[in-house]
């Protein structure tokens, strides 16, 4: 099973450029902060639109989310959701799930559904250890090139400081390792819901802008106030 992310195109300067079209996109929007609501209306309409099994992952993701706010430590935080997302859900490329050639799901669309790329699974936990407490300025989305798979690819990177070697959740691997290990990975630029930045192995980076430039983030955020 592929794992990587835009596996179908050509090759990795081809990937990569896909990957960073959005950035040349400048629309306004503010900070991405949106609470995640899954009560039981959502819950129907999950069993109705995806079927009873899908409802049920809901459930999971939803207790899990409360279990983790719970827990002191912002690594267990990590651990806990880190490994439901890479347990539970399948990865599936956007053109096969969505028949779209980039399309960032909402860590709704994405559990319901029980698939998606890359880019789903580090926005997903990203929004997702927001809920359960860890803070905006210690969680990065970061765009990297995976060298094995020679294509670009999406992970969520996590600062304990700024100036820390950052620690790295994945799809590609269970483990959650940090930055300088993870040789096969190349950073490029990494974003939340405040900042866009240059990416580097250690440290948080040189701040380029703001992820107000990012058109696909600002369609992401009206998706979820909408309660998608």
């Amino acid at each position: 099973m592929v794992v990587g992310c835009s596996s179908n195109l050509r090759n990795a300067n081809e990937s990569m450029s896909c990957l960073l079209l959005p950035c040349l996109l400048i629309l306004m929007i503010s900070s991405l902060s949106a609470e995640l609501i899954i009560n039981q209306q959502i819950l129907k309409k999950i069993d109705k639109q995806y079927g009873n099994t899908a409802m049920h992952r809901a459930i999971a993701w939803k207790n899990l989310l409360v279990s983790a706010k719970q827990v002191n430590s912002d690594k267990e935080k990590l651990t806990l959701i880190n490994d439901f997302f890479n347990k539970k859900i399948e990865f599936v490329s956007d053109f096969d799930h969505w028949q779209k050639k980039d399309y960032w799901a909402t860590p709704l669309e994405f559990v319901a559904s029980g698939a998606g790329d890359c880019e789903d699974f580090a926005i997903a936990k990203y929004f997702s250890l927001l809920a359960a407490g860890v803070a905006e300025n210690k969680l990065r989305i970061t765009y990297v090139k995976a060298l094995k798979q020679k294509q670009a690819h999406m992970v969520l990177t996590y600062f304990a400081t700024p100036q820390a070697i950052p620690l790295v959740l994945d799809n590609l691997i269970p483990q959650i390792k940090k930055a300088t290990k993870r040789k096969d990975l190349l950073p490029v630029y990494s974003f939340n819901g405040s900042g866009l930045w240059l990416a580097k192995l250690k440290g948080s980076g040189q701040r380029v802008g703001n992820s107000k430039r990012l058109s696909l983030w600002q369609n992401l955020k009206m998706k979820i106030d909408n309660g998608k």
